[in-house]
């Protein structure tokens, strides 16, 4: 069955940085585009990065554009999501994430706290 282990996530100053890590198994990682969502306290969960699965393409939210950097490897079944800059607008929870299809599938939460 198609697992996504999420790591990385923590406490960290603003202006700090973060890297969080998702780890793929039960499916073949490298035919898939890979995505990180985030949801904050009262809000939905939004498209933070996605990334094709040769990672030659990629897509951000405008709120992260160049600060944060989605990537993969392929021969570790991992997605990375480099997080710099952090601003305490970006505390929330972090979800990885796949389609199939019409399906849906997600890694357990990451939480991500930006504050003094």
């Amino acid at each position: 069955q198609v697992q996504l282990v999420g790591s990385g996530g923590g406490l960290v100053q603003p202006g700090g940085s973060l890297r969080l890590s998702c780890e793929a198994s039960g499916f073949t990682f490298r035919y898939y585009a890979m995505s990180w969502y985030r949801q904050a306290p009262g809000k939905e969960r939004d498209l933070v990065a996605r990334i094709s699965n040769t990672g030659l393409n990629t897509v951000y939210a405008d709120s992260v554009k160049g600060r944060f950097t989605i990537s993969r490897d392929n021969a570790k079944n991992t997605v990375y999501l480099q997080m710099n800059s952090l601003k305490p607008e970006d505390t929330a929870v972090y979800y990885c994430n796949t389609q199939s299809g019409d399906i849906d599938y997600w890694g357990k939460g990451i939480p991500v706290t930006v504050s003094l």
